[in-house]
């Protein structure tokens, strides 16, 4: 029969081996030794039902108490193996905080849509408003509404990325004004900034690229405001006053219209490669707003008229930073876009 030295010299070997560990595992297993399932004070307690009705109680007693202080001791002593752990951790991952920081690289913004955001301000303080339409077009808005119908020669021009029979990517954000004029009335003065798409790629030219479109619309709008916006923007953009000139052109969608050249930025206007010798640099094309476009945005041409203007974002970004590539723009080489 169990005995009462018995327990005690249990309760002893625990405490000497709780005492004698070292690690948390470590104690893990002498839990296990002691007070699992098969463990040392479970198979005492085992056999409790073997003992004299008058010894049961006063041997489970006991048991119990030792099985108390065991598990109590091996708490106590995870505590201690785990704050030494932690202390110890302390000391090997320590920081010295009197040495220099590492410097971070920091990011910046995109050239295109810092240029993007410079027109937008730009505008934004000639009184335009910023507006949106799908890049996914049907073939009425990219086209038709825009005085281009199904036999034109100026559809050639645009290389299209067609989807289906009637759909298509948007060659031009064009359609962004028929789109605003349906549900705006007069006075209107928007600029309708996006991504356009064509099939064309090389060294001025990708399938993908920006522009920036812009619509004035009132009962007395005339070619001479649309010449004093036109220059306003563009000195006011290249932070110079660059010579400006317009010249006869045609476009569907205005008339009359008219290409808009600036002095060669490269150059100073004496002629170089970039200019073709000429001295002078085409930036955008304008016009006033053709009745038929009018009347395709539900307004009527007696009563008002309207100048429109489009230009590309990445031709400007290149003039204004003097990028020789368009691809620059679109190959994510960091050596390029770190000058930004």
């Amino acid at each position: 029969m169990p005995s009462e030295d018995s327990i005690q010299s249990i309760e002893n070997s625990a405490a000497q081996v709780i005492e004698g560990t070292d690690s948390l595992a470590g104690l893990e297993a002498v839990k296990t030794q002691y007070l699992g399932k098969n463990g040392i004070v479970t198979e005492q307690l085992k056999r409790i039902s073997s003992l004299p009705v008058e010894k049961r109680k006063e041997f489970g007693q006991a048991l119990n108490r030792i099985k108390i202080q065991i598990a109590e001791r091996i708490q106590a002593r995870h505590e201690n193996l785990e704050r030494a752990f932690l202390d110890q951790q302390f000391r090997d991952q320590s920081i010295d905080v009197t040495l220099p920081g590492r410097s971070g690289t920091l990011g910046t913004i995109h050239p295109i849509s810092r240029t993007l955001r410079r027109m937008e301000q730009i505008f934004d303080r000639l009184g335009f408003r910023v507006a949106e339409g799908p890049e996914i077009e049907n073939d009425y808005y990219n086209f038709e509404a825009l005085n281009i119908p199904a036999n034109h020669p100026a559809r050639a021009m645009h290389d299209t990325f067609y989807i289906h029979d009637h759909g298509l990517l948007r060659t031009h954000t064009s359609p962004v004004q028929v789109r605003f004029m349906q549900t705006h009335r007069p006075p209107i003065r928007i600029i309708a900034p996006g991504k356009v798409f064509r099939c064309d790629s090389d060294v001025t030219h990708t399938p993908m690229f920006h522009q920036l479109e812009g619509l004035s619309v009132d009962s007395d709008v005339t070619f001479a405001d649309l010449k004093g916006v036109i220059i306003h923007f563009i000195h006011e953009f290249f932070e110079a006053e660059p010579k400006v000139r317009f010249r006869s052109s045609y476009f569907p969608f205005t008339e009359p219209s008219a290409e808009v050249d600036m002095g060669c930025v490269f150059c100073g206007g004496e002629g170089c490669r970039i200019c073709r010798h000429t001295g002078w640099i085409e930036v955008l094309g304008c016009g006033m707003v053709h009745p038929e476009v009018l009347k395709h945005g539900s307004i009527d041409p007696d009563k008002y008229t309207g100048y429109a203007f489009g230009l590309g974002i990445e031709r400007l970004t290149m003039l204004r930073y003097g990028v020789r590539d368009l691809r620059y723009f679109f190959n994510s080489e960091l050596s390029f876009l770190r000058q930004f």
